[in-house]
């Protein structure tokens, strides 16, 4: 296996899963990579490792450069197995090698192998001369784990910001230039959707932190890597994702439905959107994963999720989405709860309820669309009548 050359003594170490499909319950229909950072100075510097069963890959891309046994320096952005799972072995072959990671990092190393390496703490503001080169530190707890860190590199500009930026991607090409445009945004959108959306309050402090360095390359501890042409594009999109900004005229419309009723109103629904202007999207919860769903709900500012009655409550499928929802927490959305029902309707309320109350979604709501067993055409023209003048008055008021 072959080391790719990032910048003169910088190296691309890591290794290609092609296999992924499922990380942290969403779908990777792209696989993945796990990155790792070979540094040659006067300190030969690791910057992360890969998972454990993959070890004897990234070992073969390091020797290519160097023995690894003159590695000087190990630096554990992150404490995630997929990022250290590779760690006992590699300390086989640098027993007294210092390791450098924060607080938390050191707390979790030390609960996952039981081992007490050479562990150096280090705190934002903190950096180490390993040669030509500094490595400056950012903590960035929660982003998405406790013990993540950031390390920068100001002599070439890097910025190695592990799971931040991140993709999954399984490619043999290196940099975001070498893939289409969309597929990579788009990839980047889903990481950020299911994984770092939670703490888009903690991003918003990272990027005025890290905004006061000089970037002219980002590399992530997943997918491709950011150079100088499309980093303002990230940047931004990072922004966008982290301030709840969605398109004010975009609608998600998610369903289940047994009889077809349900799915009568969702297309209903999607044309009182559209007839208002809207771009409308239809989600069938039986057909879409629920990782999928969530990179739309991104940059929607409407959210309608439409389940029939099923035992006195609401779809399976619908309600594992909101609860995965839930978890993820997208802020400045406008809910509507709707569905049908034979006899007792306890879907709707329960719908409404967890959209709407700021114990769960927190969204703010429309009045909720029910209709018992099948709706007619009447009764059709009547609610998107009536869903048209809600989202006007919606728009106005915003």
């Amino acid at each position: 296996m072959k080391a790719i050359k990032l910048k003169e003594g910088v190296y691309w170490v890591g290794v290609i899963d092609w296999d992924l499909r499922n990380f942290h319950g969403y779908i990777t229909q792209r696989g993945s990579t796990y990155n790792a950072y070979l540094i040659i100075d006067e300190k030969v510097t690791l910057i992360d490792n890969v998972k454990s069963f993959l070890f004897e890959e990234m070992l073969s891309r390091i020797s290519d450069i160097i023995d690894p046994s003159k590695i000087d320096v190990l630096i554990q952005n992150h404490t995630e197995m997929d990022h250290s799972g590779g760690l006992p072995e590699l300390i086989k072959y640098l027993p007294d090698t210092a390791i450098y990671t924060n607080a938390n990092g050191i707390k979790a190393l030390k609960r996952h192998f039981k081992q007490d390496w050479n562990f150096n703490e280090i705190k934002s503001g903190d950096s180490i001369k390993i040669g030509k080169r500094t490595l400056a530190f950012l903590t960035t707890p929660m982003v998405h784990w406790p013990d993540n860190q950031f390390t920068y590199c100001p002599e070439e500009k890097i910025l190695f910001s592990n799971d931040g930026f991140g993709q999954h991607i399984a490619s043999n090409e290196r940099f975001a230039k070498e893939l289409p445009a969309g597929i990579v945004m788009e990839e980047a959108k889903k990481y950020y959707a299911n994984i770092v959306l939670p703490y888009s309050k903690q991003v918003k402090k990272v990027l005025e932190e890290a905004g006061k360095w000089d970037i002219n390359m980002i590399c992530p501890s997943h997918g491709v890597i950011w150079t100088a042409e499309n980093i303002p594009e990230i940047l931004s999109a990072y922004h966008n994702w982290a301030y709840n900004i969605a398109d004010d005229y975009k609608a998600l419309i998610i369903y289940d439905t047994m009889w077809k009723s349900t799915q009568k109103l969702a297309y209903t629904i999607s044309a009182a959107f559209e007839a208002e202007g809207f771009r409308a999207q239809l989600v069938n919860l039986q057909t879409n994963h629920i990782s999928d769903v969530m990179t739309a709900v991104m940059d929607a500012k409407f959210i309608a999720v439409g389940s029939p009655t099923l035992n006195s409550s609401i779809l399976p499928t619908v309600a594992a989405f909101l609860y995965y929802l839930k978890g993820l927490s997208p802020r400045n959305k406008i809910g509507l709860a709707f569905g049908s029902y034979g006899w007792g309707g306890q879907s709707i309320p329960i719908l409404h309820q967890l959209l709407g109350d700021p114990k769960e979604c927190g969204f703010a709501m429309l009045e909720p669309v029910q209709v018992q067993y099948i709706p007619d055409e009447e009764e059709l023209t009547r609610i998107k009548s009536n869903l048209q003048r809600q989202i006007r008055e919606k728009l106005n008021a915003m």
